[in-house]
């Protein structure tokens, strides 16, 4: 066994992964958390991470550092996603982290996040030689699009839409007007086209989706009476059923989002943004493979997962 620490900060949420890791690649959980740190706060709008969402999220790193010296000190590896790629004073956040870690945090590019994304979900769920998998990595700044199977990654792109960045450029009523959906509407259509000229939607025979909004999405259509991961993982919906939850989400108002029982408080505001790109892009796989992918499996691992492997690899 080989213990690892693998921490993904992305847009929204910083999360920690310590796990034991086999010689067959299986993980073992030791520790996994999540804090809401919104660090791509204003981003889209500034260029730049403000002077509270750094502190936020320094804030969980420290809290992170203890955790992991607890369980050893195991080798860490940090990786920072969409917020800090496009932040003018990255640099900050690198060095805070580095301060409190004792590593640099890795800004890895849209095309390594999706290879992560993949290793995550397929270590799983599994792929069969004959089958081509999507993966749908659906964060708060960028989302993944990566296509692969049994072999590996096969074709990726990134592309800056996610529930925060989209939350914040569209929708600013409660619930969101027909006009701030609309503008949305255009803008997920337009990048799904761009993402699908590099990843052929119509060759998939299976469609995953990782990350908070789309667990949130299954939850909501499976009326879970609180967040249950053992429930959503590997749970498979309906287009029609994936449709009619993020609809929900998109049109509820914060108090009705609130109210949710497996809700968490950070993804309130940001959810309706995350389903209905979600939404979006199950429909426009159905579409391209007239109807053979009728729907899509929500999974629990991801970047997370494929992170802590690539340490474990890395160390053999």
């Amino acid at each position: 066994m080989m213990r690892t620490a693998a921490i993904d900060c992305g847009t929204n949420s910083i999360r920690l992964l310590i796990a034991d890791t086999d010689e067959t690649g299986g993980l073992t959980d030791v520790e996994r958390l999540m804090r809401v740190v919104r660090l791509g706060e204003g981003v889209d709008a500034t260029g730049r991470l403000s002077d509270a969402a750094l502190a936020r999220t320094f804030a969980a790193a420290e809290e992170y550092a203890e955790l992991i010296e607890r369980h050893g000190s195991p080798e860490v590896r940090f990786v920072a996603t969409s917020a800090s790629r496009d932040a003018e004073n990255r640099e900050d956040f690198v060095a805070g982290i580095r301060e409190r870690l004792g590593v640099d945090p890795e800004v890895i590019s849209g095309a390594e996040e999706a290879a992560l994304s993949f290793a995550g979900a397929v270590s799983v769920l599994g792929a069969a030689e004959d089958e081509t998998v999507l993966v749908i990595d659906l964060g708060g700044g960028s989302t993944e699009f990566v296509a692969g199977n049994s072999s590996g990654v096969l074709a990726s792109r990134s592309m800056d839409m996610g529930c925060v960045r989209f939350t914040e450029r569209f929708l600013h009523g409660d619930p969101p007007t027909r006009a701030e959906i609309s503008a949305m509407e255009a803008e997920v259509t337009s990048l799904i086209v761009v993402a699908a000229a590099a990843v052929p939607l119509g060759t998939i025979t299976t469609l995953v989706g990782v990350a908070g909004s789309i667990t949130t999405v299954t939850a909501h259509a499976l009326k879970l009476p609180e967040y249950l991961p053992t429930r959503i993982h590997g749970t498979v919906l309906s287009t029609a059923e994936i449709g009619a939850a993020a609809s929900d989400l998109l049109h509820s108002d914060r108090t009705t989002r609130a109210g949710l029982p497996y809700m968490h408080p950070g993804r309130v505001d940001v959810i309706g943004a995350g389903a209905f790109i979600w939404k979006c892009i199950v429909e426009a796989v159905t579409e391209a493979t007239h109807g053979r992918v009728g729907g899509a499996t929500a999974s629990e691992h991801d970047i997370l997962d494929g992170i802590a492997l690539s340490v474990a690899t890395r160390g053999k």
